[in-house]
């Protein structure tokens, strides 16, 4: 039987989640610090009032989150909390998934991206703009899609991180998926359209020269949203 006394076998995810709830409770509430070591299991479940099972499933899933993690020999300690960590998750979706869900995916990319590059048109430093230009330069230099691809890449991450914004950048950098990126160069070698995108990154980068935001928010919108159009032509061939 279970802990609810039901005997049902789902119940028991449903006590694992209300532990999972009640430890991000307590870090939300400072009870628990980030970097901080948590109560032995024993006693954590204890005082939540569960048993060591469900506690263990919960540490589990907070520790594939992200949010804990275990120390040979230690124990168990609340991670930095840092947003790159918590949002890994971003990565997997985008790399896994396919068609229409690719396409929704690419909708809040452009959104995010679009904020992210005019924010970064009002912050960026001379160092961080003259690494976003070496990876312009180096995509110019090559037709070689993997060189490409990497420098598309950094050049992206520079900017998000430009922005000033730790969660956004983190966001963005789970929704760029490598694996989709390496498919869009592809076709685009293909098609020949390395032309278009060069033209549309040099547009980013003139709007951030220039530290015009708008102009940065429209030509990276134009950007991600061109790769959508190119998504959806060929999900309908």
């Amino acid at each position: 039987m279970n802990e609810t006394g039901t005997g049902a076998a789902p119940q028991k995810g449903t006590v694992t989640q209300r532990a999972i709830e009640q430890i991000k409770a307590m870090i939300a509430e400072g009870l628990l610090e980030p970097g901080g070591r948590l109560p032995t299991e024993r006693d954590l479940a204890a005082q939540l009032g569960i048993s060591r099972s469900s506690m263990r499933e919960a540490i589990r899933a907070l520790t594939v989150m992200g949010v804990l993690e275990a120390r040979h020999g230690s124990g168990i300690y609340v991670t930095q909390l840092q947003a790159g960590d918590l949002l890994e998750t971003f990565g997997v979706v985008a790399d896994l998934s396919r068609g229409p869900r690719l396409v929704e995916l690419l909708e809040v990319r452009r959104i995010l991206e679009s904020t992210a590059t005019a924010l970064a048109a009002a912050r960026i430093t001379p160092e961080r703009l003259a690494a976003v230009e070496t990876h312009l330069a180096a995509m110019n230099a090559t037709d070689d899609p993997d060189e490409i691809l990497a420098h598309d890449l950094a050049f992206h991450r520079e900017i998000a991180a430009a922005a000033g914004n730790e969660t956004m950048a983190a966001i963005l950098e789970g929704l760029s998926s490598r694996t989709f990126r390496a498919r869009v160069w592809r076709g685009y070698q293909e098609e020949g359209a390395f032309a278009r995108t060069r033209r549309e990154h040099a547009a980013i980068h003139r709007a951030l020269v220039a530290r015009d935001p708008e102009a940065a928010r429209a030509a990276a919108a134009a950007h991600v949203g061109e790769v959508e159009e190119w998504l959806r032509d060929r999900l309908t061939r």
